[in-house]
């Protein structure tokens, strides 16, 4: 059945998606690939006469399985329950799976939530190449308007691998609290009854509350992200939506534009509001497989991806916040990306089902973008990390 979301001049009030009920279900299924209609953005260009040609070598799934605690599942089970609304799946550089559903098309920028983490740490890495960043440098000597705050003391390091002793519960259904300011702050929530407007920046300069030292156990924090955005563009004096265009949306040869969602004053929320297609976030993946190169050119520095695979810090992440997520899987998080150490499979992951895996022995990208109701469900997420371990191993 077509949805009824949005349609109609003016949609019927149950049917409007607003900034109150964006990430909410069902809104979300209209939401997620139409933010900039919601939240303000600003454009990350491609360049159209410069695409990076993915050839199509599609492959049959129909036989394929799996099985997750106890229950069997096959492309299309896996599929539906977890809410996919767009799928790519590249081996060796070549597509061999492409799904969309919930009117989605290989055109249609989707939000990536917090893939958007890991999209931002290669841009940091590529600053750090350039010998404009150094990230053993103090986030004050980039931003010293942040002396009074948190991260007074903390490295930039630090702030790329969760590991800044900030107190902040990154609670996403709560209703009240540090987490709605912050939403408020970055254009993702309105606000209430006689309140004044904020913006990210001035949010992040009144973060003071410590759980502990920097450099501790990773503590997953969404402000981190936001605060490296600014770093790089104090850093380069340019800003980001620039950056992400220059550095790296061009040079790898994207098919379509993308976007970011932007606070009142322009700051752009790095730690999720990037929007993209299927097939770019896959282009994204693959150059991973590629050390960072196409057509023999460098664009993500290779040293940056050979750290993200064997520079984490296993004993902070099992010390960590986030690891009854994972099962026993061993893992480190490393410039915003998670490493399953045994397999050698990096992942960029986001609430609501967003993921991006790259499995650089076998040459495999998953890209896979969704509309789960629940923003972090522990199911939904062992579920995904087991079907592309299911699929790496399909695909040797």
């Amino acid at each position: 059945m077509p949805s009824t979301l949005m349609s109609g001049f003016p949609p019927a009030e149950a049917n409007q998606v607003t900034l109150a009920n964006w990430r909410t279900a069902p809104y979300i299924k209209w939401a997620f690939q139409h933010v900039r209609e919601i939240v303000p953005s600003a454009d990350i260009p491609n360049a159209p006469g410069d695409v990076w040609k993915l050839a199509s070598e599609p492959q049959d799934f129909a036989s394929f399985r799996f099985e997750h605690r106890g229950k069997p599942y096959g492309i299309d089970k896996f599929l539906s329950e977890t809410d996919t609304d767009g799928l790519v799946i590249l081996q060796r550089g070549k597509i061999v799976l492409e799904h969309y559903d919930n009117g989605m098309t290989a055109d249609t920028p989707h939000i990536l939530m917090s893939v958007s983490k890991s999209l931002t740490a290669f841009v940091a890495g590529i600053l750090v190449a350039q010998g404009k960043l150094d990230p053993e440098q103090k986030v004050v000597s980039v931003i010293p308007e942040l002396e009074d705050s948190v991260y007074s003391g903390a490295t930039v390091r630090q702030v790329l691998d969760m590991r800044v002793g900030l107190d902040f519960d990154e609670d996403y259904l709560a209703t009240s609290g540090p987490i709605i300011e912050y939403r408020k702050a970055t254009n993702w929530n309105p606000l209430g009854p006689g309140e004044r407007p904020s913006d990210l920046r001035t949010f992040l300069r009144g973060l003071k509350q410590r759980s502990g030292p920097d450099g501790g156990p990773f503590h997953y924090v969404s402000t981190n992200t936001d605060l490296l955005g600014w770093i790089l563009e104090r850093a380069s004096g340019v800003r980001f939506a620039d950056l992400v265009s220059t550095l790296l949306w061009k040079p790898m040869g994207a098919q379509c534009p993308a976007y970011i969602t932007v606070d009142r004053l322009g700051a752009p929320r790095c730690a999720g509001g990037i929007c993209a297609t299927a097939l770019d976030l896959a282009r994204a993946g693959q150059l991973i497989v590629q050390n960072g190169r196409r057509n023999g050119t460098p664009i993500i520095p290779a040293a940056w991806i050979e750290d993200m695979f064997a520079g984490g810090d296993s004993k902070a992440w099992a010390a960590g916040d986030l690891i009854s997520y994972f099962g026993d899987r061993p893992m480190h998080y490393r410039s915003k990306w998670y490493v399953l150490r045994d397999r050698g499979i990096a992942m960029g992951l986001g609430v609501y089902g967003q993921n991006l895996f790259v499995d650089r022995a076998n040459e495999l990208v998953i890209a896979k973008l969704s509309s789960q109701p629940p923003p972090l469900d522990q199911d939904l997420v062992d579920l995904t990390i087991t079907f592309a371990e299911a699929i790496s191993d399909q695909l040797r």
